[in-house]
């Protein structure tokens, strides 16, 4: 939290206070030096070990100011979280004293342990060295008492172990074949072309002490049991509502620590459940906005902590309110400053836009599937399609204007219609203003947005590495099939004008500007041929499709070796997050919940017995009526918790295959929690309250 000083700083003077950042390296390394590193930058020139001695020093003299005393190489594993290993600047001296010292050595290279984190079979346990390699375009930060170093992670012989290396590669493939097409319609100045996101992110706030009382929370992240509170988020009171003081003080809180960091937090509300929030970023190149995502959930979580909060950063928390996502914001840029998603006036001439609109159209339905797969997790299995978040079902929304004007083009009637209309009140005191040129469609998994596409689908808890990797590297293969069509054309116009009606009567049926959430949709959408990958078990297999292999080894951002790893890790995940899951539900009802029903039982068989003692003839049947109740949901409860425990043993003596794991646990397991849930759940409503071992959902959603 915010010391004194810091809270009268000014936000610019906060701002990037903990950063290793351009205008410190300029303040603080020699011009030379400098020079040399701006080109490793932005030119991907090698850094010099001398270059690097003078930075780390500059660097460990600027964070020891700052109280650092450790340095950390901080990467992105496969499990998608960060890892950390940190060493003391420390070094001895020959009189017994120490030093602070930090060699470029020690910035450009790490050695964690490469055989403890997930590697889907691509290190053996017995093969432990790995490399981290420092990232120089992203900056270094000041952490607590620690220098952290953004790195590439990759093992001993050379695979990539990380989410940071392929998306850089993503990045760089995609501007390559960018500036390629660039050229061709004329554009000699553009020299990059760099992809932008800014990653929005929903969360929950509950209290602390009741998160310790619920063990589905502590180990899943979720409510594994509860029925609804009698009311939830019905009302729409909450979305956009009041923020409440806690709430606000850790808000703003969060917004100070992220800034400190040089994290753009820009935007904070209320989300549409109760307990549920959002902040959002201003748009940063996807290597940082990776990067401060990955922080941004951390602090979201250290910060809540210190205010007696936890951050639930699950996809699905709680049922029957909304779930958490992250919208992916995703555009492209050129390095002299034009945003290429952006219309222009006359979008029907603006051949750049053309050709980037139709390049993201035509990978979107080619590859709906690594879309889908991108998102995929047992979490957000819950989530998509839930009237809350965009279907299973990949689509496009682009509004009325552009999905006239692709079809204008396809007609050959191409529409010069962009007269922009007017929102007019009708109250004289309020300003009437242009309206934008599409709606937001909440239910389109991946919607253009005026100059930007929103990708939807991702759950809270991503990282955004995958969604944005596969993204980048799909346009990319668009892109470069344009420019083997477009090159030695001589009447552009025509060429591109000729390609985009090509691309629209080939893939317009992955545009779809309706309501994603009606049953009618599913039907269109299976008539069109449209891939309905309803859970991870249905996508992932696609993964390894050959044309993805292709993809993939075609623009150098996996090898084979490294997709079926990476295939197996997410396998390996979603059987083991239900496997724990499962387990967890076992032991709450087994230890703490069949307890306390029976203890409540008793108490009910008791008040009866007293009642009998006074007088024979009381009435009971409120009480021998509810310990009927009881006793069948309990006996039910036993049943379904005993089958459950069957199906596990089973899934343990089944097959070593992955896919068959996750199979049975999709298909057998999951409905033997959901059937376990629901008697568990109207135990719940007919326990009196004192009596049920767990906090409840009004109370974890209603006591902030």
């Amino acid at each position: 939290m915010a010391n004194c000083s810091e809270n009268r700083k000014s936000v610019p003077e906060l701002f990037g206070s903990a950063v290793f950042n351009d205008d410190v390296m300029m303040e603080r390394l020699p011009k030379d030096v400098y020079r040399s590193l701006r080109k490793t930058i932005d030119e991907g020139k090698d850094l010099d070990l001398t270059v690097a001695n003078a930075v780390a020093s500059a660097m460990k003299d600027w964070a020891v100011e700052l109280g650092a005393t450790h340095y950390t190489h901080w990467f992105q594993p496969l499990n998608g979280i960060t890892a950390e290993k940190h060493d003391s600047f420390i070094s001895p001296t020959s009189d017994g004293r120490v030093i602070m010292q930090f060699s470029g050595k020690e910035l450009i290279k790490g050695e964690p342990d490469a055989s403890s984190f997930p590697s889907g079979g691509l290190r053996a346990t017995f093969e432990a060295r790995g490399y981290t390699a420092w990232d120089p375009t992203s900056y270094a930060f000041v952490k607590g008492d620690s220098l952290y170093i953004p790195t590439a992670f990759c093992s001993y012989s050379g695979e990539v172990l990380d989410k940071k290396t392929p998306l850089l590669r993503s990045m760089e493939a995609l501007s390559n074949e960018a500036v390629r097409v660039l050229r061709i319609l004329g554009d000699d100045k553009t020299q990059q072309v760099i992809t932008t996101v800014g990653p929005e992110q929903e969360y929950f706030l509950i209290d602390k002490e009741l998160y310790k009382k619920r063990q589905d929370l502590m180990f899943t992240g979720r409510t594994l049991f509860g029925a609804r509170a009698p009311k939830g988020q019905e009302l729409e009171d909450h979305y956009y509502g009041a923020i409440k003081p806690k709430v606000a003080e850790f808000m703003r809180d969060l917004d100070k620590e992220l800034w400190k960091l040089g994290v753009l937090a820009k935007t904070k509300h209320n989300e549409v459940a109760p307990a549920q929030h959002e902040l959002a970023p201003i748009f940063s190149t996807t290597n940082i906005a990776c990067d401060h995502n990955q922080l941004t959930m951390e602090v979201m979580r250290n910060v809540a902590d210190k205010h007696g909060l936890v951050c639930l950063l699950h996809e699905k928390p709680f049922a029957g309110v909304n779930g958490s996502g992250k919208h992916n914001n995703w555009s492209l840029q050129t390095d002299t400053g034009k945003n290429l998603l952006e219309p222009g006036r006359r979008p029907w001439e603006n051949l750049p836009f053309l050709l980037i609109l139709a390049a993201v159209v035509k990978g979107v339905d080619e590859y709906q599937d690594l879309l889908r797969i991108s998102v995929a997790s047992a979490g957000n299995d819950h989530r998509l399609g839930a009237n809350e978040a965009p279907p299973a079902i990949i689509s496009m929304f682009l509004g009325d204007d552009l999905t006239a004007l692709l079809e204008g083009i396809e007609s050959g009637k191409p529409c010069g219609n962009t007269e922009q209309k007017k929102l007019q009140t009708g109250v004289r005191v309020l300003p009437d203003f242009n309206m934008d040129n599409t709606d937001r469609n909440r239910t389109s998994p991946f919607a253009f947005t005026g100059n930007k596409f929103e990708f939807r689908s991702l759950g809270s808890a991503i990282s955004i590495a995958c969604p944005n990797i596969m993204l980048n590297t799909i346009v990319a293969e668009e892109l470069r099939r344009f420019s083997e069509a477009l090159e030695g054309q001589t009447d552009m116009p025509k060429a591109v004008n000729a390609l985009v009606r090509h691309v629209v009567s080939e893939h317009k049926r992955i545009i779809f500007n309706g309501d994603g959430y009606s049953e009618q949709w599913v039907q269109e959408a299976r008539r069109r041929g449209l891939l309905n990958l309803r859970t991870t078990v249905d996508a992932l297999p696609r993964y390894l499709d050959q044309k993805n292999v292709e993809l993939f080894k075609r623009h150098r951002i996996y090898t084979e070796a490294e997709m079926e790893a990476r295939y197996e890790t997410i396998m390996e995940e979603y059987v083991k997050t239900l496997n724990i899951e499962s387990l967890t539900m076992t032991a709450m009802v087994r230890q703490e919940i069949f307890p306390a029903v029976s203890g409540y039982i008793s108490t009910l068989a008791e008040a009866v017995a007293n009642k009998r003692a006074v007088l024979s003839g009381l009435p009971c049947a409120g009480e021998c009526g509810l310990i009927e109740k009881l006793s069948s949901l309990l006996d039910r409860a036993y049943a379904q918790v005993e089958e459950l425990g069957d199906c596990l043993c089973d899934s343990r003596s089944g097959s070593a295959n992955i896919l068959t794991a996750a199979t049975h646990y999709r298909d057998t397991i999951i409905p033997a929690m959901e059937r376990l849930r629901l008697t568990v759940d109207e135990l719940e409503q007919n326990v009196a309250r004192e009596h049920w071992p767990y906090p409840t959902y009004a109370d974890l959603m209603f006591s902030i």
